[in-house]
């Protein structure tokens, strides 16, 4: 009789998720310690919430009868009695825990609120090229102001952190608009439907995309795309789409200009005007800070978001050029984004909030540094002590400790030290810099053979006969100077 096959499960990740190896994982703490030192340098206060939330609580997702958990990885806890079980989700984004948050301990928090918080968030989104199902976001948000000052320092705040992670400038703009002033260009359309209401809103998010032109025919009868496929306008009249448009192209040469053009799109719209009051607040407060254009602009063209937050908007985009997967120049664009959202915390409280912040796409900022060649893509390993005698284990640990000690990253090889050509190419493997070698006969006079593996790496990659003899690969030092001797090699 055959015997059952066993099934063994895949050695693979789920799609849409990765594993984060040595250099990558270091590259990322990295960046974010810079991160929140620049947040704490502004003041704010790390917050850490739970990385599950009530679905109830995320708000936008509420469960419904057919997909109860879309957008989001959720599940329903087993029914307590006649209660039925509550439905619980991994958090989305770290803006609908903060509102939970405030509301639930708003009353021993200080007002403003000001707190950055790090982690991993998840959707339950398709995943695609770059795209993944779980990623770091980075925030900071003020929660209980509304000062347009606050929104000017969330501008402010992105482009210091920008430059703290090294981009300089010139490589990146801050863009800053306003919903209010895009409430004042519907108004002035004269659309007062809803659903149009929405259907405009996603044709201003094409302008990116369909320029000027497109955007007139998307927001008239309709326009044929680049398949062919013709696609629907919203059906606006010309009259009806010249706000829009005026909108859309307003930034002029500097600020007064940009400003004066948008009161021309807003037309009598009071809640438009009081946008581009707003933006003219915030504008003015990053001038007295010495924030100019070269950092931070006005610019109606940021769109995205629109639908969820309800003034200032910001958008950090990286300027410099890359090449995408098929040599093709492009424009690295957008890796930071937030803006105004007064609404959220209303929905646990029924009292207005009003609130600010950001969020930074930290693997995105990541992936332009490497883009730059700014980002070491090899971490350098511990110094590999190695073992000639395993009857004296005990003395390579004590050596090993004794650079530890000294903050210098070792280890003593733990593997099968019978070939000891097999240890140096596990140090290789790890990439050490130098591996320490001690027989008994090094034992019995106190010294130690050091081998400088980046140097002979170097050497390795194309060196020349007479650069082998003018270095030395392996030198013999005093076990009194080792740690002296590394410091250099290091």
């Amino acid at each position: 009789m055959a015997k059952d096959k066993i099934r063994r499960p895949r050695a693979e990740t789920p799609k849409g998720f990765r594993d984060y190896f040595g250099a990558e994982v270091t590259a990322r703490k990295e960046m974010l310690d810079r991160i929140a030192e620049v947040y704490r340098l502004h003041g704010f206060e790390a917050l850490e919430s739970s990385a599950v939330e009530t679905v109830e609580a995320l708000g936008k997702f509420l469960p419904d009868v057919d997909r109860p958990n879309e957008g989001v990885f959720a599940w329903q806890e087993d029914a307590e009695g006649e209660k039925p079980g509550d439905w619980l989700a991994l958090r989305y984004d770290l803006t609908a825990p903060l509102a939970r948050v405030y509301a639930q301990h708003r009353n021993d928090l200080p007002t403003p609120y000001r707190r950055y918080a790090m982690g991993p968030v998840w959707r339950n989104e398709k995943p695609g090229p770059g795209r993944f199902r779980q990623f770091i976001q980075c925030d900071a948000d003020t929660v209980g102001t509304a000062s347009p000052a606050a929104d000017a320092e969330m501008a402010a705040l992105m482009a210091d952190v920008l430059e703290a992670v090294g981009i300089p400038r010139g490589d990146y703009v801050v863009r800053v608009n306003s919903r209010r002033v895009l409430n004042g260009v519907l108004e002035a359309t004269g659309v007062d439907d809803a659903a149009k209401q929405a259907d405009v809103l996603r044709t201003i998010d094409k302008f990116d995309k369909v320029g000027e032109a497109g955007v007139r025919q998307l927001l008239g009868e309709g326009r044929e795309d680049a398949s062919g496929a013709f696609i629907d306008g919203v059906g606006l009249t010309d009259a009806q789409a010249e706000p829009v448009i005026a909108f859309l192209t307003s930034k002029g040469a500097d600020v007064a200009t940009t400003l004066a053009n948008l009161r021309a799109a807003v037309g009598g719209s009071e809640a438009g005007a009081q946008g581009v009051d707003e933006l003219e607040r915030i504008a003015a407060v990053l001038e007295a800070q010495g924030y100019g254009e070269d950092r931070i602009q006005l610019d109606p063209a940021v769109v995205r978001g629109l639908g969820y937050y309800t003034g200032p908007v910001f958008e950090a985009e990286l300027t410099f050029e890359i090449t995408d997967e098929k040599g093709r120049p492009r424009q690295f664009g957008s890796v930071a984004g937030g803006g105004r959202y007064d609404d959220l915390v209303k929905r646990f409280t029924g009292q207005a909030v009003p609130a600010t912040g950001i969020s930074i796409g930290v693997d995105r900022l990541l992936a332009a540094l490497q883009a730059k060649g700014r980002l070491e893509t090899e971490a350098t390993g511990p110094v590999v002590v190695t073992v000639m005698d395993r009857d004296r284990m005990g003395d390579y640990l004590a050596l090993t400790r004794t650079l530890r000690a000294a903050g210098i990253r070792a280890e003593t090889y733990l593997g099968n030290p019978k070939n000891f050509g097999n240890q140096l190419k596990y140090a290789d493997k790890r990439n050490s810099p130098a591996a320490v070698i001690q027989g008994s006969d090094e034992a019995a006079r106190g010294v130690v053979q050091v081998k400088d593996l980046a140097l002979g790496k170097r050497l390795s990659e194309g060196a020349t006969v007479e650069e082998w003899k003018s270095h030395e690969a392996q030198t013999e030092v005093a076990v009194a100077d080792l740690v002296d001797h590394l410091r250099k090699l290091l």
